[in-house]
Order: structure tokens, then sequence, then C-alpha cells
């Protein structure tokens, strides 16, 4: 019989062999099952053997403690960007600049997917793991080892008896389109917004603090260059790829060594279409003279290596028929109108049936008329939306879109905002179903009320069942409520098909504890967004203070003018307001804040300070973000403002990014805000 530490080496053995089968060698050749198995033996021999555990154990992966937080790390070898080519006749011109350069040599390249996600460096010493970082500026970044470990793709121990004295790995951490779709649809089901993309969410996850998070979300990863190398002898690109997949690391299977310009070409355009059906984001090629000694001679500029280059994808365009608009009612009332296509399209590898129009101004400067043929591209590859229309090609059966006079909901009569593009739905709160709706899935996400289990569905069968007309009714549903708008499919079965009516509940009572500012965050009290719901709870400390305030003492807050005191005070003082408060004191929710400490006053670049953030950040989900200007004593805002500091402004910045340049605001890249609070980036 052996013994259990001879079973646990074997079994590491195992578990080692099947997952690299099966991340690397996408070949299988045993079920999860039995993977599981051998997982839980393994867990159990080292529980009963403390001894025996050891950090390149597969058990280790997952479990670790959170840290306090990011170190930098200096990379070996630096990580370079790479310039970018949007044509053939780009792509040849960077051949010849390269093959004049290198005297009239022959030049072979090797051509890669550029995978969209986000690029990390490995560090193994003496064949193990070390630390993993993120790109940062290419010479330092961030220490997330903690999170990469959680990655059953990343290897904690080089393949083979005879790994190098050092070995840094440049890969791309991504996340596959289906576990995007799986994490969206759990944050659905709760109410909680969906992440726009795929790159952005892994880079968020590798930002997590705490590794258990980070091991719930599947990402993965390729393994596609090296950095500073001792111990190995490497002449070509070719032969860097055949090493990784060697050591343990799973390379893209799509690399093709090309002999010339016109193979490569060929090769690139030969993507455009087919990568959408790769169940990752991809967004060009990636183009590398294959030898190395070649790229020695090349060098680089002092932004780019000269011996590689980008291929970028145009942005896919269909065209399509507007066959007719639908309205679509806000949790504040506001009406936006949303075109149908007929056909439907495909864009970047899914069906495109709809997309918004905006507003009636949007309509009128792109000239949209119902029944125009117009052309659809998805933004970032990821939001539809209608580029222009063809008019050339009209009918004269088109017809323009008019604005209803009355809600398509609650059939209450609407309104233009003077002030804006806008057109709202008149009913008083709680009378319109539309505005209702979108109400308690504002209330129920996770930065305000975190109600588990409240998503669009049941929100909208809970309406249907008219179990709720305000936002407090929440607090009045019990089990058989819930099973009237949902019933049980089989009367034997009410208790397991009642099962998501209990963990809701479950959701709605644990919601109590959640303090002021969420509980203002959560009910749609008008131009207050979480950033401001939180000042007003650190300023008031508790619900009957801010209902005491009058206009002139809200405007004293930063970010909050003459106009949106009067847009809060009006709210708290409509009788459908009120009644709405009452029952939520009745019900016992926790309607005060804690004073939350800040640095010494004087202390830190962001005490007292008022930052703005706005874009699609790399490295920082928006909440996240917000969480750490504050611990630093800053004050996030919504809006820009003489009184703003600094603006943050992330990719597709937008109106606030022009409005803070004509104030004259500081405008900081994530890099800058990171050096600025004293973090590298």
């Amino acid at each position: 019989m052996k013994s259990p530490a001879d079973r646990v080496l074997e079994l590491r053995r195992e578990i080692e062999r099947h997952t690299h089968l099966y991340y690397v060698e996408t070949a299988p050749e045993i079920s999860d099952r039995e993977f599981d198995r051998l997982f839980e033996e393994l867990t159990q021999l080292e529980a009963a053997h403390p001894e025996l555990v050891t950090p390149e154990s597969p058990t280790q992966r997952v479990g670790g403690q959170p840290i306090d937080e990011f170190r930098t790390v200096s990379h070996r070898a630096p990580m370079l960007s790479i310039d970018n080519s949007y044509n053939s006749n780009e792509l040849r011109e960077f051949d010849r600049s390269a093959r004049k350069l290198l005297g009239g040599e022959p030049v072979a390249y090797v051509v890669e997917l550029k995978i969209d996600g986000v690029a990390i460096n490995l560090t193994y010493e003496a064949g193990k793991l070390a630390v993993g970082a993120t790109r940062g500026d290419g010479d330092r970044g961030d220490d997330v080892t903690h999170n990469l470990r959680t990655m059953p793709d990343v290897p904690l121990k080089l393949k083979g008896d005879s790994p190098p004295k050092l070995l840094e790995v440049r890969g791309e951490v991504y996340m596959t389109r289906e576990e995007l779709i799986r994490i969206n649809r759990r944050r659905t089901e709760a109410g909680e917004p969906a992440y726009a993309n795929c790159r952005n969410l892994s880079a968020g996850t590798l930002k997590q603090l705490d590794p258990r998070q980070s091991s719930e979300r599947k990402l993965r990863l390729f393994a596609y260059a090296l950095g500073a190398v001792e111990g190995l002898l490497i002449g070509t690109h070719t032969e860097a790829l055949v090493t990784l997949k060697r050591l343990g690391f799973p390379v893209n299977a799509h690399a093709k060594r090309c002999e010339g310009i016109d193979e490569v070409i060929a090769y690139c355009d030969s993507w455009a279409q087919k990568r959408h059906d790769l169940p990752y984001d991809t967004d060009g090629m990636v183009v590398k003279i294959d030898d190395y000694a070649q790229r020695e001679k090349l060098g680089s500029t002092s932004k780019f290596p000269r011996w590689a280059r980008a291929f970028k994808f145009e942005a896919e365009q269909a065209l399509t028929r507007l066959a007719r608009v639908e309205v679509n009612v806000g949790r504040t009332g506001k009406l936006t109108p949303v075109g149908h296509f007929d056909p439907p399209v495909k864009l970047a590898g899914t069906t495109v049936s709809k997309a918004s129009l905006h507003n009636a101004d949007e309509m009128a400067r792109k000239g949209i008329l119902i029944g125009d043929m117009v052309v659809v591209e998805k933004a970032g590859e990821i939001i539809p939306q209608v580029v222009r229309v063809e008019t050339e090609v009209r009918t004269g059966a088109e017809y323009p879109f008019a604005f209803p006079t009355e809600c398509p909901v609650c059939h209450s009569p609407t309104r233009k905002d003077p002030d804006s593009p806008f057109v709202y739905c008149t009913a008083p709160r709680g009378q319109c179903g539309g505005q209702l709706q979108r109400q308690l899935l504002q209330f129920a996400r996770r930065t305000a009320m975190d109600i588990e289990g409240l998503g669009e569905a049941i929100a909208e069968e809970l309406l249907a069942a008219d179990l709720v007309a305000t936002l407090s009714d929440l607090y009045r549903l019990t089990k058989p409520d819930l099973l009237k708008a949902r019933p049980p499919k089989d009367a034997k079965k009410t208790k397991s098909e009642g099962k998501w009516a209990d963990n809701l509940l479950e959701g709605i009572a644990n919601s109590k504890d959640r303090g002021l500012a969420r509980f203002l965050s959560g009910i749609s009290v008008p131009m207050v967004a979480d950033s401001l719901a939180d000042l007003l709870a650190q300023e008031f400390l508790t619900l009957d203070a801010l209902l005491a305030a009058d206009e002139e003492r809200l405007s004293q807050i930063d970010g909050v003018g003459p106009e949106r005191a009067k847009a809060i005070r009006g709210f708290f003082q409509l009788e459908s307001t009120q009644a709405m408060l009452a029952d939520f004191r009745e019900f016992g929710l926790k309607l005060t804040e804690e004073k939350r400490e800040v640095p010494d006053s004087g202390v830190g670049p962001l005490v007292g300070k008022t930052v703005v953030v706005t874009g699609t950040l790399a490295k920082y989900q928006r909440n996240e973000i917000e969480e750490l200007i504050k611990s630093l004593g800053g004050k996030p805002s919504g809006s820009v403002s003489k009184k703003t500091d600094f603006l943050v402004a992330g990719e597709a910045a937008g109106s606030k990014l022009e409005k803070a340049k004509t104030l004259g605001v500081r405008v900081l890249s994530e890099e800058e805000f990171d050096q600025l609070i004293g973090k590298s980036s």
C-alpha cells in the first residue's frame, strides 16, 4: 500500500497531466467528474497531512488569502507596445522599411491572432512560478500572482526535468464569450448591470484583491512570446512558440509562418470573417519577423519595435432596413427610441436585430426615417448603432418617427424636456409599470441594495401579478405571493420549484442592512448617481437629516447645484415618496450611515478633491476606482463643473472630457491617476 506522500505525488502528477491535456492540448482523456474525484482525493489527503502541502500543489491555486494592496514589480525585459497598421498598403510599407534596414535580406514572418485581452508577464525561477504581473507601463506592472495562480492554464511549475534558470513568458489573459454570457446571465437575474465585454471583465478580474473572487471567473491564457531568458538558446519566434508549448503553456493554434508579405496579407485577410467563429474575441493580427538576429539588427524606435506590426481589422458594417421604432420607458420616465431591423444582420459574430436611436435630436441629426436602409456597426465591436442612412435608395415610402403623445406602457401624457432632447412620461411616481420595472432593477442592483435573485424576468412577473406598486412593497412579499407570480409547474414539486422564491425572500431580508448611501442609490432620486448618493450619506449620516435639508443647504454640497438641489428636494416632498419612506422605516431598513474615516486634512493628493471618472477603464471597474478615491479622502462626482479638480478619462471618453477641457479641469489617464496617488501602473 502506498504511503500518503507517494499517493500525493502520484495524484499531483495525474492532475497536472490531465490539466495539460484539457487546457493546452484540448484533448481530455477523462470526464470532469473523474477529474473532480482525483482533486477531491488530493484535497482530503493534504488536509489529513498538511506537512505534504507545497505551493505548487494544484490545490493551492484557489483559496489563498486576499491581499491588502497591489505591489509594483519590474519586468526583466521591457514589454513593448506594437505600432498599428489598418490596411495592406501599410503592411507593405512596414515590410519595405524592414527589408531596407536589413540590406535586402529575405524576411520571414510569423502571423498570430491578436487576442483581445490583458497582457501579462509570468516569471519562472528554477522552473517555478515566482511572480505574475500586468504589463503596466512596459517596464513595471502590478503583481497579480495571487489571481494568476487560480488559472489552470498558468503552469505553477514548468514541464520537463531541466527547466531554465530564469524564464519570462509573455501572454494574453482573456475570457471566452460563453463565460461572459454565463456571468452576465447571473448578474441580470440578480438585477445587476451586465459587463460590457470580455476584455474589460478580464482586466477587472485580475485587479481583484481576493483571489477567491477571481477563481469564480474562468480566465484563460495564451502564451505568445519570451522575455528575459537564462538557460535556453532560442533563435526564432517559431522556435519560441514550440518551446512554450513544450514547457506546458497553451499556445494559440492559429500562428502561421509566412515567407513574404503577400502571404502575410492573405493570411490576415482570411481571418477578417472567420475570426467570429472563435470562442474568444480578437481585434486584429500581429505580424512579427521570425528571426531573432534580424530583430536585433532592426531594434526599436522610442515607442515601438521595428520588427513587429499589429494589423487591425476594420469595424464590421452591414446594410439593413429600419422596419419600425419602438419606445422603451426608463426608471425616470425617459422614453428611448429603439430601432428594429428587417432583416437582422450578423456583426462581430452575433445577430443584431435592434439598436438604440437615443433621442429625437440624434435621429434628426442623422436624418433617420422609418423604412430607411441604414448602415449598422458595433461600436468597439460591442454596442450596435446606426452609422448613417443610405438616402440615395429611398423610395418615397419612408416616413419620420413621431414620439408618442402618451406613454406606451401606462398611457399617461408625455412631455418634452425644454432643456434637453429627451421626452418623458408624466405619470406620478409608482403609477407607470414601465418606470416601476426599471426602478425595481435599479433598487436591486449590486451597488445599491444588492437583492440577489431580483432580475428582469422576476420584476416583470411581480408587476404582472400586481404584487408590487412601489419599491417598499418588496418587503411585503411572501412565498405564496411569489408562487402566485410564478406558479409551480408540478403541484407535487412546490417545495423544490419554489426554491427561487426562498432565495429571493432571503435576498430581500438581507438588503435591510445596506445603509443610507446604497439606499439612496437604489430609490431613483432624480439626478443622484452612486457617487452623489455616497456624498449625501456622508454629509447627513441619517435620512431624517437629509429630509430636513432645504435647497440652499443641499446646494452647499460639492456636485449639487441649484437645479439638482431643487430636484432632490422636490423628490422627497412628493406624497408618494413620503409614503414609501414611511414603509421602509416600518420594515426596519437601516437609513443611517457611519462616518468614513479619511486621511488627515491636507495629507494626500486627493483629500478634499472632487474627481470625475469617465470612459471605459482598462484597470478599474467604475465602482472600484470610486471606492479608491473615497478611501483617499477624495469625492467622486458624476458631473464636471468648475469645482471639479480632476477628470480621470478612459477609452471613448465623450462630453465630460470635452467639458473638462473647456473648463480647464486637469485630465488624467489611468496611469497618471496611479502616479498621482503614488501607485505605479
